[in-house]
């Protein structure tokens, strides 16, 4: 949520921003114009009440006016239209605040204009794509063909879109996640066990509930909770209405989940294997920091998660959002796009976001300094999903079906091969 401050003292930089994530701008002046009548509603009240009491110390003062009909009546008239008015601005009060979430954080300065994925910008590329003398499979006839992933019973169980992994595929997986914990906590990131089940309150505080959001969640309607599409989602609320000592940032956390979503809107496309399914698990990093050093931080996520792509030496590129292409929380954006020659291109393994103090403002969330308080800036960053285990697959394949381990997860699965 953006400060009404802000928003009064920046309108034009607010729709702007709202228009280049390609959101209507017009909820920008709807919340000034419920804002203008928020504030004359309040100066009503207040020289109502400043003129009651006026009145009423004139009327103490005379016994006989005290007892009139007509003054009673005039004082209760009074109290009325305070009351009435009280009730106009809590209406108001809800209209604003309704409008309020519905701005989306503004992009950084540094952020690419542009409508959707397709102009999102490629910074940077590491490694070099493997050259096979044979004609490279996909991870999913790797996965069946080495009997590690089963798509037609997990059909036969939850419906599509839900996977078993099995065996090796399963000790990769836990290899993934040994090296994100071993690597991170020497980083200081503390580790953490959240809720896979949160609030309403809690999902809308990290802003994720506008906007469409509702449609990618699972919701138990009725127990008012959510399922969490990633980790952060229950990391963030934890620090939901308490101050930081400044002295106590930046807090870290490194939390693993199972992730739940709908993937609505996606069907027809990456429908095959394991890239794009409703449950997942997931290590994610989670940052509170002070603002100034918010940028700093977002750049250390994304060095932390280039460390971890480089360990499995897979080839990656950096891609930058561009406006159009963020979520509404998020004011800068960058994904890493391993290589995956069974598909014989880049696809999404990671990502790192910065919300500035956007979710911060919603959730209360903040520091203090001396006498002096402020908001945190919340950064999130995935460490690894289960992409990275479709990235291995079709990396280290070989020619005849088997799978070579990397060289940094073989302590973890204890083998260096895995073989049909």
């Amino acid at each position: 949520m953006l400060d009404i401050n802000f928003i009064r003292q920046n309108s034009d930089l607010v729709r702007e921003g709202t228009r280049k994530k390609q959101r209507d701008p017009a909820v920008v002046d709807r919340v000034l114009q419920l804002d203008e009548k928020r504030r004359e509603l309040i100066q009503n009240i207040e020289d109502k009440r400043r003129r009651k009491k006026l009145r009423e110390k004139e009327i103490s003062s005379d016994p006989e006016a005290k007892e009139s009909l007509d003054t009673i009546a005039m004082m209760r008239q009074e109290r009325e239209e305070i009351k009435s008015l009280k009730l106009g601005l809590k209406g108001v009060e809800a209209q604003l605040e309704e409008a309020l979430l519905q701005i989306p954080n503004p992009p950084a300065p540094d952020v690419p204009e542009g409508k959707d994925e397709s102009e999102n910008v490629v910074l940077r590329k590491w490694g070099e794509p493997q050259k096979f003398d044979f004609q490279p499979k996909d991870h999913l006839e790797l996965g069946e063909l080495l009997d590690v992933i089963d798509i037609k019973r997990a059909a036969k169980v939850s419906g599509s879109r839900f996977s078993y992994l099995k065996g090796d595929a399963v000790l990769l997986e836990f290899a993934l996640i040994r090296l994100a914990f071993d690597t991170l906590t020497k980083e200081g990131f503390i580790p953490i066990l959240p809720p896979v089940l949160i609030k309403r309150k809690s999902m809308q505080g990290m802003g994720y509930l506008e906007h469409g959001g509702e449609d990618e969640m699972y919701i138990l309607e009725k127990d008012g909770l959510v399922l969490v599409g990633t980790s952060e989602q229950s990391i963030g609320p934890m620090h939901a209405n308490e101050v930081f000592a400044a002295k106590d940032l930046p807090r870290r956390y490194l939390g693993f989940s199972t992730c739940f979503r709908r993937e609505a809107g996606s069907y027809g496309k990456d429908t095959r294997g394991i890239l794009r399914v409703h449950q997942f698990n997931k290590v994610e990093m989670f940052s509170f920091t002070r603002p100034e050093n918010g940028d700093r931080e977002h750049e250390y996520l994304l060095s932390l998660e280039e460390k971890l792509m480089q360990a499995l030496n897979i080839p990656y590129q950096v891609v930058k959002m561009c406006t159009g292409d963020l979520g509404a929380p998020a004011a800068r954006k960058y994904d890493l796009d391993a290589w995956m020659p069974g598909q014989g291109q880049y696809r999404e393994v990671t990502s790192t976001s910065t919300t500035t103090d956007f979710q911060a403002r919603r959730l209360n969330i903040k520091y203090k300094e001396g006498g002096k308080t402020g908001f945190v800036h919340m950064l999130n960053g995935t460490a690894f999903s289960e992409r990275p285990l479709i990235a291995i697959l079709e990396n280290y394949q070989q020619k005849d079906g088997s799978v070579r381990v990397p060289e940094v997860l073989q302590e973890f699965v204890g083998k260096d091969v895995i073989g049909p």
